[in-house]
């Protein structure tokens, strides 16, 4: 048996490890203080930890932030020295959302429960397995006497969830250093649960608030009025129509378009016989990259503003959330080759490269034109009840960044 088939034996062997590392972290509820929690300092603590039980120097930029006990919002990573190859950078983040309702939960959220393969509590999915596969992918290089190809840093940041303006935004304005265009990074973020997609590009993302501005009159005497809402009917027709013009199908997504969806409403009239006098609804628009999300607000503004005008209403634009997309990471990247040759010898799978509709905080890295790659074996069950995720593919995972780390793919 050679030396990598003995370093990928070793990680079979971590099942019941991860599991208790994963009980550790879920019995720690992470909340950023825009959730209502204390935010990450206790959980960045045990990371801390196990970075230095494997004999590395754990380093700290942590964030000011007033709100929490500590003051501060931590950011920290630890980095096992290797030879002359690219650098390796796994991402994963400290923070968790919140339980939600408690009653649709199985168990406490908070307390780690084991069935078999699979693993229940919140946060095990996003991002524990992120971690936990990282640190054991270091930890079997380390038992093996195996040094990486290059150096490879483990980095936990915070506020992931809540923005990244105390996590990685932060972290590379303060240490722009870190990081080069030669690095392989990784955000384990985003993936299918056989672990067969690799994240290289994002749309951009605009919400956008529409309230609608008539004149509210009795039921019977409609032509006396102004019908709020059979303007924003109109209004939510035209979104559709208006996203087939921003920009042409790109098959590296799914789908391929962009789309912008009617979603939210807020309550109108509470009574059937009345017209109502004013409407509101919200668009989320996802826009293939390379449109200028200025184009996109002129579009909207033109055609809302003509609809309302044919009516005689009024209509309000208000921008609740607003992402431009940087350009996506080249398929043929470093990062993504190496991930693609270590997923084919660790899983046996051809993985499929592709763009999200929803955005991860590889686009901090993208915007400073650092490649990277968003992958890992990921459940449908983040931000859900009974969030779960599977030792098998954690395992997988580690197997896969551990053959990275080598430089064995």
């Amino acid at each position: 048996m050679d030396q990598v088939q003995k370093l990928l034996k070793r990680i079979d062997t971590y099942g019941e490890q991860m599991i208790q590392a994963q009980r550790e972290l879920v019995a720690i509820p992470a909340l950023g203080p825009t959730s209502g929690g204390e935010g990450e300092m206790k959980k960045a603590l045990v990371v801390q930890r196990w970075l230095e039980d494997l004999g590395l120097t754990v380093l700290h930029e942590d964030c000011p932030d007033d709100r929490v006990p500590d003051g501060v919002r931590p950011n920290l990573w630890g980095v096992m020295p290797g030879g002359d190859g690219p650098t390796v950078w796994v991402l994963g983040h400290l923070d968790v959302v919140p339980e939600g309702d408690r009653s649709l939960w199985s168990s406490d959220p908070w307390k780690l429960r084991v069935e078999g393969d699979l693993i229940y509590g919140r946060g095990v999915m996003d991002d524990h397995a992120a971690l936990v596969s990282g640190f054991f992918a270091l930890k079997a290089l380390k038992e093996e006497g195996m040094a990486p190809a290059g150096d490879v840093g483990l980095i936990a940041v915070a506020d992931e969830e809540t923005g990244s303006a105390y996590g990685l935004e932060y972290l590379l304005k303060t240490r722009p250093e870190m990081f080069s265009p030669q690095d392989l990074i990784l955000v384990p973020d985003v993936g299918e649960p056989d672990g067969s997609f690799i994240e290289v590009a994002e749309k951009s993302m605009l919400w956008l608030k529409v309230t609608v501005r008539g004149k509210q009159v009795h039921g019977s005497t409609p032509h006396k009025g102004v019908n709020a809402l059979y303007t924003a009917a109109r209004m939510m027709i035209a979104a559709r129509e208006l996203a087939q013009g921003f920009g042409a199908a790109d098959p590296l997504f799914d789908p391929m378009v962009s789309t912008c969806e009617p979603t939210r409403k807020e309550a109108g009239v509470s009574n059937i016989n009345t017209v109502p006098g004013r409407d509101v609804f919200y668009i989320d628009c996802r826009i293939l990259p390379g449109l200028d999300l200025d184009q996109v607000m002129s579009a909207f503004e033109q055609r809302f503003g003509a609809i309302a005008a044919e009516e005689g209403a009024q209509v309000e634009l208000e921008v609740i959330n607003r992402v431009q997309a940087p350009e996506a990471t080249d398929p043929k990247a470093p990062v993504v080759q190496a991930l693609v040759r270590a997923i084919q010898r660790a899983r046996g799978l051809e993985p499929t490269v592709g763009g999200v509709g929803g955005g991860t905080v590889a686009s901090f890295f993208r915007r400073l034109n650092l490649p990277v790659a968003v992958w890992y074996s990921c459940e449908q069950s983040v931000h859900q009840p009974d969030e779960f995720a599977r030792v098998s593919s954690m395992i997988a995972d580690a197997k896969v960044l551990a053959l990275i780390y080598a430089g064995q793919a």
